[in-house]
């Protein structure tokens, strides 16, 4: 598993990914969705889950919907409309930093 210093920068693009591939998500099918496809190396805890899913609510870029089940309520999260353009922003951004990353780490010998 990586470190929380090593993957703190990287959970919002990552969180934002998901939600973009899926109609809808809620806040423990995301950190198991992360776990499955990570194959465990990224874990992410609700404490830092759910600070940034209400962060993104607030600025519009995901929005609720609350389902009933039984007598609990699960609070799915999609996206919004204006919300595909910061995801778009997001991935480049995150690829591109991944690209800079490998200049220093994997450096082509020429």
């Amino acid at each position: 598993m990586y470190s929380k210093e090593l993957t703190k920068g990287t959970l919002q693009p990552i969180i934002l990914k998901l939600l973009s591939e899926h109609d809808k998500m809620y806040g423990y099918e995301i950190t198991q969705k992360v776990k499955e496809l990570t194959k465990g190396k990224i874990d992410i805890s609700e404490g830092a889950l759910y600070p940034i899913l209400h962060k993104l609510e607030n600025k519009k870029v995901l929005e609720t919907e609350k389902v009933y089940i039984g007598k609990r309520i699960r609070k799915y999260y999609s996206v919004t409309k204006s919300g595909k353009h910061v995801i778009e922003e997001q991935t480049k951004q995150i690829n591109d930093f991944i690209d800079t990353l490998s200049l220093i780490f994997n450096p082509k010998t020429s």
